[in-house]
């Protein structure tokens, strides 16, 4: 019996193994040329806010969607984008989480939204798993922010924003080519 018990967590031990998945040369080829480009568009599925007792509170009471916690919300189905062109940057990304100062009137500035040029554009290569990271400065009409994004060679996308009003959030996503670089 202890035979079996031993034969079963070795097959299990190598089956979890073998479930990691490598990225193709031409994976890897196609996103450091995207990277070298700088020219890319991200659409988010998933938000992941930071979470505090007055997040906690919010989404406790019902005014979510089934499915949703408080650290990750659906954004399948909701218009996102952050979109990454030569020295520009544009994007719309709802914001769930504590701000620190007030909104201005009327709500107008919920969202995460650049249309603009960064700064302080650094690329990094992972060469663990051939992934890139890029941190930048943005500025939206109202908020100066640092944001990190992670491009892996599967065409995913994470990302995390960190504001001088709000708790950071992170978005993670697909990543795509902008309709000058289909040809990749």
């Amino acid at each position: 019996m202890k035979f079996l018990y031993f034969f079963i967590g070795i097959l299990m031990l190598f089956s979890c193994g073998a479930s990691k998945s490598v990225a193709t040369q031409a994976e890897i080829d196609a996103l450091n040329a995207i990277v070298k480009n700088q020219k890319f568009h991200i659409e988010s599925d998933w938000a992941y806010p930071q979470v505090t007792n007055a997040v906690q509170q919010v989404l406790s009471s019902g005014l979510m969607q089934p499915g949703n916690t408080p650290n990750a919300i659906s954004l399948i189905g909701n218009y996102n984008f952050l979109t990454i062109s030569g020295d520009s940057i544009s994007s719309f990304l709802p914001y769930y989480g504590e701000r620190q100062m007030q909104v201005a009137y009327g709500g107008g500035d919920s969202a995460i939204q650049f249309d603009g040029v960064f700064k302080d554009y650094k690329v990094t290569q992972n060469n663990k798993d051939n992934s890139y990271t890029i941190s930048l400065e943005a500025t939206s009409k109202t908020e100066n922010f640092q944001v990190f994004i992670r491009l892996y060679p599967n065409l995913k996308a994470r990302m995390t924003l960190r504001g001088m009003s709000r708790f950071s959030i992170s978005y993670s996503g697909d990543l795509e080519t902008t309709d000058q670089d289909k040809s990749l």
